[in-house]
């Protein structure tokens, strides 16, 4: 029992300790390895080889047939930049138990020397022990269609730059199309542009190529496109223009290939019913891509990386909770004592990060369950945040005052005055030092009634002595009726 009084579990299953190990320090010419394996003279004793191979296909493939003679149980690989990838693929293809695990779970202890060699050792003592957890890396069939989808972001990224550089040409050019027109890009703006390099300088006939509700604006357009756009401009805007071109012909080519990839995938196909009597199969689940473009806020471009990059196994991750802090969506729980604060999420993977948030963003702006959720959390946690100064009595947006409060008496110290409008306080006020609590203490004191400052605001005594100056009142604190003597000034933070 725990020093609360709560029965604990104590895992029952013995630590797992590897006979025959191996680890690689991996580098980019080269990768350190370390096998550890039992000592063939001295038994209870382990005999521990060092070796460096070049990062080459054909000495990996050497270094496989050598592991797998020896009777490796698993290799365990450190993630470095993209320098892991031949010694994971190829060391794998040989039938052997391969990990990749953080960089951050095998650091060397403090006050070692940093070497390649002592590297390997040690993350084979951490493998021998069982004391490292598996990265997750996807089947190769899911690899190859994230290489896809994230090629497919990137030049969305590099057109999006080249909109913004022709963006600026016409800004160089005293062409001020982008302040009238949505979309700079659009048929009307487009036609524009090319109008302009094809030699039209007349802004009235420029503005009559508007399509559309951009038809409206066309005196707005006749000043927007009166410039000075020479032949300089001309030539660096269809220069401009051929890259966004290019790149929207090579998104389109990719989203047509992965649309190709994710069907030829079985795992994401839909789930045939059971023929009755008589009549055929008919599909009772929908595919993958079309269940999770069922849900608010996910598109189909969305639900593509999401299955580019979580898979279609769900099974490795145990619950939902696990998904979420791996994908580094979630804050690390820091608890020590009786205190617990939220940590940094961290940086995780950014397109699978891009793509929920994005769906989430397009979610909170509908009428649904998630957009109301989204706003009644957003609502709450604006509402817990601390103020740096005390309540107006006059001010009603957090629902919890009145805007028309009581006069306070005479006789009511500086917490009248904060009860007098807001019976509860007690309950939410907190020291500056504290995080508010999610629940209020309930409370048999009337509005009216006194309520010692201490409740309210609680001062340390054990921090300072009684012959301590009292902190002076700032600027927003609740005004006190009567001087000293009386209960000790309140700190308005």
């Amino acid at each position: 029992m725990d020093r609360n009084g709560e029965q604990v579990q104590v895992d029952s299953i013995e630590e797992e300790i590897l006979a025959r190990v191996a680890a690689i320090d991996v580098g980019k010419d080269a990768g350190m390895i370390c096998t550890r394996v039992p000592h063939p003279n001295q038994p209870g004793k382990r005999a521990s080889t060092v070796s460096s191979v070049p990062a080459r296909t054909g000495t990996i493939l050497a270094l496989a047939d050598r592991l797998v003679a020896e009777g490796i149980e698993r290799v365990v690989l450190e993630a470095t930049s993209d320098y892991w990838r031949p010694f994971y693929y190829l060391l794998g293809a040989r039938g052997l138990l391969v990990w990749l695990v953080n960089a951050r779970d095998v650091k060397n202890v403090p006050g070692r020397p940093k070497t390649d060699k002592l590297d390997a050792i040690w993350l084979a003592k951490l493998n021998e022990r069982g004391m490292l957890r598996a990265s997750f890396v996807p089947p190769v069939e899911i690899r190859q269609l994230r290489d896809y989808t994230r090629l497919r972001v990137d030049l969305i990224g590099e057109r999006s730059r080249h909109i913004q550089r022709l963006e600026k040409l016409l800004e160089d050019a005293l062409i001020k199309l982008s302040s009238v027109a949505t979309n700079m890009m659009g048929v009307s703006g487009r036609a524009m542009i090319e109008a302009l390099i094809a030699g039209e300088r007349d802004p009235h006939a420029l503005a009559e190529l508007a399509k559309g509700r951009l038809r409206v604006k066309r005196s707005a357009l006749v000043e927007a496109l009166n410039g000075r756009f020479d032949e300089h401009h001309a030539e660096l805007a269809e220069l401009l223009l051929d890259q966004i071109d290019g790149f929207g012909a090579q998104i389109d080519h990719l989203d047509a290939r992965v649309e190709q990839l994710i069907a030829e995938l079985p795992a994401a196909q839909a789930l045939p019913e059971p023929a009755g009597p008589g009549g055929p199969d008919t599909p009772h689940h929908l595919a993958a891509l079309d269940r999770l473009d069922e849900i608010t806020g996910v598109g189909r471009h969305t639900a593509q990386t999401i299955i580019a990059e979580l898979g279609l196994s769900m099974a490795i991750f145990p619950t939902a909770g696990h998904l979420v802090s791996w994908a580094k969506l979630s804050p690390r729980a820091i608890q020590s004592g009786a205190k617990t604060r939220s940590g940094k999420t961290g940086k995780g993977n950014p397109y699978l990060k891009a793509a929920l948030g994005e769906a989430a963003a397009s979610a909170a702006r509908t009428n649904t369950f998630l957009g109301a959720r989204y706003r009644r959390l957003v609502n709450a946690s604006a509402n817990s945040k601390p103020s740096s100064r005390s309540p107006d009595p006059s001010s009603s947006s957090s629902g919890n005052y009145s805007p028309s409060p009581p006069a306070a008496t005479p006789t009511s110290g500086p917490s009248s005055s904060i009860s007098a409008y807001a019976p509860n306080a007690a309950s939410r006020t907190t020291s500056a030092s504290s995080k508010p609590s999610a629940t209020r203490s309930p409370s048999n004191r009337q509005p009216h009634e006194h309520q010692p400052p201490a409740r309210l605001f609680p001062i340390s005594t054990s921090t300072r002595s009684s012959t301590s100056p009292r902190p002076d009142v700032r600027a927003g604190s609740c005004p006190t009726t009567s001087p000293s003597p009386g209960p000790p000034p309140i700190n308005g933070s």
